[in-house]
Protein backbone atom coordinates (compact mmCIF):
# COMPACT_ATOMS: atom_id res chain seq x y z
CA UNK A 1 0.00 0.00 0.00
CA UNK A 2 2.70 2.28 0.67
CA UNK A 3 4.41 1.46 -2.02
CA UNK A 4 1.30 2.15 -3.82
CA UNK A 5 1.02 5.52 -2.80
CA UNK A 6 4.33 6.21 -3.25
CA UNK A 7 4.08 5.94 -6.78
CA UNK A 8 1.40 8.11 -6.88
CA UNK A 9 2.50 10.86 -5.63
CA UNK A 10 6.01 10.80 -7.88
CA UNK A 11 3.43 10.76 -10.82
CA UNK A 12 2.17 13.84 -10.08
CA UNK A 13 4.35 16.54 -11.98
CA UNK A 14 4.51 20.31 -10.86
CA UNK A 15 2.19 21.47 -13.38
CA UNK A 16 -0.76 19.14 -12.45
CA UNK A 17 -0.21 19.99 -8.93
CA UNK A 18 -0.42 23.20 -9.97
CA UNK A 19 -4.48 22.58 -11.10
CA UNK A 20 -5.23 21.98 -8.10
CA UNK A 21 -7.49 24.51 -6.57
CA UNK A 22 -5.27 26.85 -4.02
CA UNK A 23 -6.63 28.07 -0.93
CA UNK A 24 -5.29 31.18 0.30
CA UNK A 25 -5.24 31.70 4.65
CA UNK A 26 -5.27 35.23 5.65
CA UNK A 27 -4.75 35.30 9.97
CA UNK A 28 -5.94 37.91 11.88
CA UNK A 29 -5.30 40.40 14.48
CA UNK A 30 -1.97 40.09 16.92
CA UNK A 31 -1.43 36.28 14.60
CA UNK A 32 1.51 35.95 12.28
CA UNK A 33 -0.13 32.34 10.41
CA UNK A 34 1.34 30.06 12.64
CA UNK A 35 -1.96 29.62 14.34
CA UNK A 36 -3.76 28.47 10.79
CA UNK A 37 -1.35 25.38 10.44
CA UNK A 38 -3.71 22.98 11.85
CA UNK A 39 -6.56 24.13 9.71
CA UNK A 40 -3.36 24.11 6.60
CA UNK A 41 -3.12 20.70 7.58
CA UNK A 42 -6.49 19.80 7.10
CA UNK A 43 -7.27 21.70 4.37
CA UNK A 44 -4.60 19.65 2.32
CA UNK A 45 -6.08 16.45 3.28
CA UNK A 46 -9.34 17.79 1.44
CA UNK A 47 -7.56 17.90 -1.72
CA UNK A 48 -6.20 21.42 -1.46
CA UNK A 49 -3.07 23.40 -2.25
CA UNK A 50 -2.62 25.78 1.07
CA UNK A 51 -0.78 28.98 1.24
CA UNK A 52 -0.23 31.32 4.08
CA UNK A 53 -0.36 35.09 3.51
CA UNK A 54 1.13 37.03 6.33
CA UNK A 55 0.65 41.12 6.71
CA UNK A 56 1.26 43.52 9.47
CA UNK A 57 -1.60 44.19 11.02
CA UNK A 58 -1.09 46.93 13.89
CA UNK A 59 1.29 49.10 11.53
CA UNK A 60 -0.26 49.03 7.85
CA UNK A 61 -3.99 49.88 7.45
CA UNK A 62 -6.23 47.61 5.68
CA UNK A 63 -6.14 48.81 2.12
CA UNK A 64 -2.29 48.70 2.42
CA UNK A 65 -2.48 45.12 3.57
CA UNK A 66 -4.86 44.00 0.60
CA UNK A 67 -2.12 45.91 -1.88
CA UNK A 68 0.36 43.23 -0.39
CA UNK A 69 -1.92 40.58 -0.62
CA UNK A 70 -2.53 41.54 -3.84
CA UNK A 71 0.99 40.91 -5.04
CA UNK A 72 0.98 37.79 -3.37
CA UNK A 73 -1.55 36.13 -5.35
CA UNK A 74 -0.32 37.54 -8.36
CA UNK A 75 2.29 35.33 -7.96
CA UNK A 76 0.60 32.10 -7.45
CA UNK A 77 0.05 29.63 -10.19
CA UNK A 78 -3.62 28.59 -10.13
CA UNK A 79 -6.46 28.59 -12.16
CA UNK A 80 -8.69 28.55 -9.12
CA UNK A 81 -7.78 30.55 -5.89
CA UNK A 82 -10.28 30.48 -2.71
CA UNK A 83 -9.65 32.82 0.06
CA UNK A 84 -10.00 31.97 3.86
CA UNK A 85 -9.66 35.19 6.63
CA UNK A 86 -9.89 34.43 10.38
CA UNK A 87 -11.06 37.47 12.01
CA UNK A 88 -9.72 40.65 10.89
CA UNK A 89 -8.65 38.75 8.39
CA UNK A 90 -11.91 38.26 6.50
CA UNK A 91 -11.83 42.28 6.22
CA UNK A 92 -8.81 42.03 4.41
CA UNK A 93 -10.12 39.90 2.29
CA UNK A 94 -13.09 41.98 1.57
CA UNK A 95 -11.12 44.68 1.05
CA UNK A 96 -8.85 43.09 -1.75
CA UNK A 97 -11.81 41.89 -3.62
CA UNK A 98 -13.53 45.39 -3.67
CA UNK A 99 -10.14 47.45 -4.51
CA UNK A 100 -8.57 44.41 -6.76
CA UNK A 101 -11.76 42.64 -8.18
CA UNK A 102 -10.51 41.16 -11.21
CA UNK A 103 -9.70 37.92 -9.36
CA UNK A 104 -9.35 34.53 -10.70
CA UNK A 105 -12.46 32.78 -9.56
CA UNK A 106 -12.76 31.01 -5.93
CA UNK A 107 -14.94 31.21 -3.34
CA UNK A 108 -14.68 32.91 0.32
CA UNK A 109 -14.83 31.54 3.54
CA UNK A 110 -14.61 33.83 6.53
CA UNK A 111 -13.95 32.56 10.53
CA UNK A 112 -14.83 34.51 13.29
CA UNK A 113 -15.04 37.86 11.02
CA UNK A 114 -17.28 40.57 12.29
CA UNK A 115 -18.50 41.80 9.44
CA UNK A 116 -20.43 44.26 11.14
CA UNK A 117 -18.15 46.25 13.11
CA UNK A 118 -16.58 44.46 16.56
CA UNK A 119 -18.02 45.58 19.67
CA UNK A 120 -14.69 44.61 21.71
CA UNK A 121 -12.52 46.86 18.94
CA UNK A 122 -14.50 49.83 19.80
CA UNK A 123 -14.50 49.18 23.12
CA UNK A 124 -10.78 49.25 22.82
CA UNK A 125 -10.56 52.01 20.09
CA UNK A 126 -12.00 54.61 23.57
CA UNK A 127 -9.96 53.71 26.13
CA UNK A 128 -5.79 54.74 25.35
CA UNK A 129 -3.92 52.41 26.67
CA UNK A 130 -6.26 49.67 24.21
CA UNK A 131 -6.02 51.22 20.82
CA UNK A 132 -2.95 51.55 20.36
CA UNK A 133 -2.95 47.66 20.64
CA UNK A 134 -5.40 47.73 17.42
CA UNK A 135 -3.15 50.35 15.24
CA UNK A 136 -4.28 51.00 11.94
CA UNK A 137 -7.00 48.32 11.74
CA UNK A 138 -9.14 50.39 14.45
CA UNK A 139 -11.12 51.76 11.09
CA UNK A 140 -11.77 48.20 10.02
CA UNK A 141 -13.02 46.71 12.83
CA UNK A 142 -14.95 49.33 13.68
CA UNK A 143 -17.22 48.49 10.51
CA UNK A 144 -14.98 50.57 8.19
CA UNK A 145 -15.15 48.25 5.65
CA UNK A 146 -16.75 48.85 1.64
CA UNK A 147 -19.83 47.17 1.32
CA UNK A 148 -20.16 43.29 0.03
CA UNK A 149 -21.22 43.12 -3.56
CA UNK A 150 -22.62 39.45 -3.22
CA UNK A 151 -20.46 38.68 -6.69
CA UNK A 152 -18.24 35.70 -4.85
CA UNK A 153 -20.15 33.00 -2.93
CA UNK A 154 -19.11 33.93 0.33
CA UNK A 155 -19.91 31.75 3.80
CA UNK A 156 -19.71 32.75 6.89
CA UNK A 157 -18.40 30.58 10.47
CA UNK A 158 -19.81 31.97 14.08
CA UNK A 159 -18.56 30.79 16.98
CA UNK A 160 -20.95 30.63 20.12
CA UNK A 161 -18.60 29.29 22.63
CA UNK A 162 -17.82 32.29 24.96
CA UNK A 163 -14.17 32.36 25.59
CA UNK A 164 -11.85 34.48 24.85
CA UNK A 165 -10.98 38.69 26.00
CA UNK A 166 -15.22 39.77 25.02
CA UNK A 167 -15.93 38.18 28.91
CA UNK A 168 -14.80 41.10 30.63
CA UNK A 169 -17.49 43.25 28.79
CA UNK A 170 -20.74 42.82 30.21
CA UNK A 171 -22.57 44.32 27.38
CA UNK A 172 -20.66 41.41 24.27
CA UNK A 173 -24.02 40.61 22.77
CA UNK A 174 -24.69 36.91 23.33
CA UNK A 175 -24.38 34.08 21.38
CA UNK A 176 -20.47 35.04 20.93
CA UNK A 177 -17.43 33.13 20.59
CA UNK A 178 -15.45 35.21 23.44
CA UNK A 179 -14.49 38.16 21.19
CA UNK A 180 -17.06 38.71 18.27
CA UNK A 181 -20.77 38.08 18.48
CA UNK A 182 -23.00 36.08 16.15
CA UNK A 183 -24.59 38.56 14.62
CA UNK A 184 -21.60 40.48 13.97
CA UNK A 185 -20.43 37.83 11.42
CA UNK A 186 -23.36 38.55 9.78
CA UNK A 187 -22.92 40.11 5.94
CA UNK A 188 -25.73 40.89 3.59
CA UNK A 189 -25.91 38.57 0.54
CA UNK A 190 -23.41 35.89 1.63
CA UNK A 191 -23.93 32.69 0.11
CA UNK A 192 -24.15 30.65 4.18
CA UNK A 193 -23.86 31.20 7.65
CA UNK A 194 -23.14 28.79 10.10
CA UNK A 195 -22.80 28.92 14.08
CA UNK A 196 -20.80 26.46 15.68
CA UNK A 197 -20.09 25.68 19.32
CA UNK A 198 -16.15 27.09 19.20
CA UNK A 199 -14.12 29.96 20.77
CA UNK A 200 -12.91 32.47 18.18
CA UNK A 201 -9.57 30.97 18.37
CA UNK A 202 -10.58 27.66 19.08
CA UNK A 203 -12.57 27.31 15.62
CA UNK A 204 -8.24 27.54 14.13
CA UNK A 205 -8.19 23.97 15.73
CA UNK A 206 -11.80 22.47 15.64
CA UNK A 207 -11.99 19.62 13.10
CA UNK A 208 -15.32 20.49 12.64
CA UNK A 209 -14.51 24.02 11.31
CA UNK A 210 -11.90 22.79 8.76
CA UNK A 211 -14.50 20.18 7.75
CA UNK A 212 -17.20 22.69 6.94
CA UNK A 213 -14.32 25.40 5.20
CA UNK A 214 -13.25 22.74 3.11
CA UNK A 215 -17.02 21.50 1.89
CA UNK A 216 -17.85 25.01 1.51
CA UNK A 217 -14.82 25.68 -0.74
CA UNK A 218 -15.64 23.06 -2.81
CA UNK A 219 -19.63 22.87 -2.63
CA UNK A 220 -20.73 26.83 -2.21
CA UNK A 221 -22.66 25.97 0.81
CA UNK A 222 -22.06 24.33 4.39
CA UNK A 223 -22.94 21.08 5.30
CA UNK A 224 -26.03 20.21 6.46
CA UNK A 225 -27.29 17.64 8.89
CA UNK A 226 -29.27 15.90 6.29
CA UNK A 227 -25.81 15.63 4.18
CA UNK A 228 -23.92 13.63 6.97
Amino acid sequence: MAETRHKHLTNLTPSSLTQRPVVVLVHGLWMTGVDMMLLRFRLRQQGFVVKQFSYRPVRCDLLQNAVRLNRFLLKIQADTIHLVGHSLGGLLIRSLLYNFPQQRPGRVVTLGTPHQGSHVARFFSHHNPLKHLLGKSIPALAGGVPSWNGERELGSVAGSLAVGVGRVLRDLPVPNDGTVAVHETELDLMSDHLTLPVSHMGMLVSARVAAQTGYFLHHGHFRKDSEK
